[in-house]
């Protein structure tokens, strides 16, 4: 399965480089865009969600990076403040 990284910017200014291990993370966020942070998390979840769901149905059990990195986006988000979450760039 083609794995990617989506590199983002936090609204406190740190950035972070995502993992999937699918290109499906594409068809939910754009680069360039802001998305709110609960929308990013929701988003995030609903693609990572699909993605762990491909590798479970190719090799017999989920992605547990996948599930990892969703992880750590719920966290990062918890600590966050009002604002947006920018996607910097896809990194196939």
């Amino acid at each position: 399965m083609p794995e990617m990284r989506f590199h983002i910017r936090w609204p406190d200014g740190s950035r972070e480089a995502c993992y999937s291990p699918s290109l499906v993370i594409k068809d939910h966020l754009a680069v360039g865009q802001d998305y709110p942070v609960d929308e990013f998390v929701s988003l995030s979840r609903l693609a990572l969600g699909i993605a762990s769901e491909r590798v479970r149905i190719r090799y017999g059990f989920p992605c547990g990076r996948a599930q990892a990195q969703l992880a750590r986006i719920e966290a990062a988000a918890c600590r966050q403040g009002a604002g947006t979450v920018h996607v910097e760039s896809f990194e196939e």
